[in-house]
């Protein structure tokens, strides 16, 4: 398929098809968060898809233009973020407005330069947090601590689906803008 130009709202009906598609599944399942599911979300099932990267990378580059803030890098935990923030890198670059990327490990790495915060971040970088999928946002808390303890801002939270189970009020709580490309119950 050809989505060269797309408009959003054809992107965005697409990468619905493709969620819906390729990384919801229907069953028993204990999320990371510890809750129950009869729903699982594999959200790298579309980002790690060609067209879905092509499709999250345009879609979040311009709900990250829609906050009408000055951000230098993009950047999330590791293996959720990674292809978004490619996408997001590849979109900007397309856009002539280059935006760095960076993935959060875990821990830090404990051979080489020992980084806990890979890629183009830098010191005093306005940051947009992305993930796949939010249940209580706990791993992107941990992304959000790093970049601040490397002193990093903040400015917003993107995710691709909200599973709507406390992770965007657990952000707008600590102060952090949060939006999400799709609600759970767009998708089911």
């Amino acid at each position: 398929m050809e989505n060269t130009n797309l408009p959003a709202s054809q992107a965005r009906q697409k990468l619905k098809e493709i969620l819906q598609t390729k990384s919801i599944t229907h069953g028993d399942f204990t999320l990371a968060s510890g809750l129950k599911s009869s729903y699982y979300i594999d959200g790298k099932m579309t980002t790690f898809d060609a067209e879905g990267a092509y499709l999250v990378g345009i879609l979040m580059l311009e709900e990250i233009r829609k906050l009408n803030l000055k951000i230098d890098s993009v950047g999330g935990p590791t293996m959720g973020a990674d292809p978004i923030v490619t996408g997001v890198g590849i979109a900007s670059h397309l856009q002539s407005n280059p935006l760095r990327i960076f993935a959060v490990r875990k821990e830090t790495k404990g051979h080489g330069a020992q980084k806990l915060i890979e890629g183009n971040f830098k010191e005093g970088d306005r940051v947009v947090i992305v993930e796949d999928v939010i249940t209580t946002g706990g791993s992107i808390l941990q992304s959000i601590e790093a970049v601040e303890n490397s002193k990093g801002a903040v400015e917003a939270v993107i995710v691709v689906v909200d599973r709507m189970q406390g992770g965007k009020e657990n952000m707008e709580k600590k102060g952090y803008r949060f939006n999400s490309l799709f609600e759970i119950n767009e998708l089911l």
